[in-house]
């Protein structure tokens, strides 16, 4: 890497870093970073500073201190991956956008053949760890994470989870990450329009320092993530097509029923009181109501908000 200088400089690659608690391994990425990227790209390195509790910082400061090339952000608590992928999003200067972990089971030297499919006309490449270095305890979750994640979404990708992704920079800058939403990110370009998605089977190496933020509750917060995201995605401008056709499905199914239990009593003289069918009966049309209830004010909260969907626009003539 070259000294800092005060010129202005205008990298071709933003390699953003989200890290939390990985101090020993800052130097050894960068340069190995720098290894890969300098004889073919200009570049940056973005380091998020997720509320490291070891020295990261420091670490980062020493970086950039020397290069000009590095840069830092430092978060006052950890707010989690997507929260800094997102600060990283929005200090990317670049033309191609590079992710990768800290942990330094990424290999940096796998970004210019990456950039490359981006050349070739692909807006988001994302890496498959095919061959993992990873205890059994977070593979076979993460690969049935990837089968149920790929079926729901209709993303051919074998490795969601994979940190190693490049992007064209103006798929990150039009979406917007929070919760664990990270792990979605080949969705959320999907909707803005980027459908040129590919996966490159990528090198992984086995862990050298600390310790993995893996824990199980993740895949359940992320299971629910993707929940919310398809919900919100189909039915943000129509939440009436939602609570209508549940509501109109438990009013038809109710109404069947106490139209049944009716002719039963007019023409048979059945006693109904103690018939658990009206019980059913009733409290499906109650719900019914309450489904179009809901779906009416989202429809008034969505109309009344403004908040309507901005196109993402190809091209203007």
């Amino acid at each position: 890497m070259a000294p800092k200088s005060s010129a202005n400089y205008f990298p071709e690659v933003s390699v953003v870093i989200p890290l939390y608690n990985e101090s020993k391994s800052l130097t050894e990425l960068s340069n190995k970073i720098a290894a890969a990227l300098e004889d073919e790209y200009s570049f940056e390195i973005i380091f998020i500073d997720d509320g490291s509790t070891d020295d990261s910082w420091a670490q980062i400061q020493s970086i950039s201190s020397s290069y000009k090339k590095v840069k830092g952000i430092q978060f006052l608590r950890n707010y989690g991956k997507s929260t800094a992928l997102q600060a990283g999003f929005n200090e990317a200067t670049g033309r191609y956008v590079a992710t990768l972990d800290a942990d330094l089971q990424d290999d940096p030297a796998e970004i210019p053949a990456m950039i490359a499919m981006l050349e070739k006309g692909y807006d988001l490449v994302s890496g498959w760890k095919k061959k993992r270095h990873d205890p059994i305890s977070k593979t076979i979750p993460s690969r049935f994470f990837n089968k149920i994640t790929a079926g729901i979404t209709g993303i051919k990708l074998n490795d969601f989870n994979c940190g190693l992704k490049v992007y064209k920079k103006e798929v990150v800058k039009k979406i917007e990450l929070y919760g664990e939403l990270h792990r979605y990110i080949p969705l959320l370009a999907q909707w803005q329009g980027y459908n040129a998605i590919t996966e490159k089977v990528v090198k992984h190496h086995p862990r050298k320092h600390g310790q993995t933020k893996f824990g199980i509750a993740r895949f359940m917060h992320g299971f629910l993530d993707l929940l919310t995201l398809v919900f919100i995605n189909r039915y943000q401008q129509r939440p009436m097509h939602f609570f209508g056709t549940l509501g109109f499905l438990f009013l038809v199914l109710g109404g069947v029923i106490n139209g049944y239990l009716a002719i039963d009593k007019v023409f048979f003289g059945a006693n109904l009181g103690d018939r658990p069918l009206l019980l059913l009966g009733v409290m499906l049309m109650v719900l019914g109501a309450q489904f179009f209830s809901i779906g009416f004010l989202g429809e008034l909260f969505y109309k009344t908000q403004g908040n309507h969907v901005e196109p993402n626009i190809a091209d203007k003539i």
